[in-house]
């Protein structure tokens, strides 16, 4: 897989959890500070789309991976709820 196909895969993936992502209210927290992460986040996928078209790769995968962290720190906190997309396997180049 390239590094743009890869870069790709992670984008559309973050896409997809913020279109179903939901503040929990299990926790004690303020909603201004989860909501106040979650526009850090869409700020990173954001910058990894930008990077994407100026094929910036290296730089792109960097900013969506950021986007990942600070959503994946949000759901084990309890703030929100959300399911990755389901990974599909590639099948596999013939040598």
């Amino acid at each position: 897989m390239s590094l743009e196909d890869l870069v790709s895969k992670y984008i559309s993936s973050a896409e997809q959890v913020f279109h179903e992502i939901r503040i929990t209210k299990n926790l004690v927290k303020t909603d201004d500070k989860v909501k106040e992460v979650l526009d850090w986040a869409k700020a990173y996928l954001e910058d990894a789309k930008y990077y994407r078209e100026k094929e910036k790769f290296e730089v792109s995968l960097t900013s969506v991976a950021y986007c990942e962290g600070l959503l994946d720190a949000l759901r084990l906190l309890g703030a929100v709820s959300f399911g990755w997309p389901a990974k599909v396997k590639e099948p596999r180049k013939a040598k």
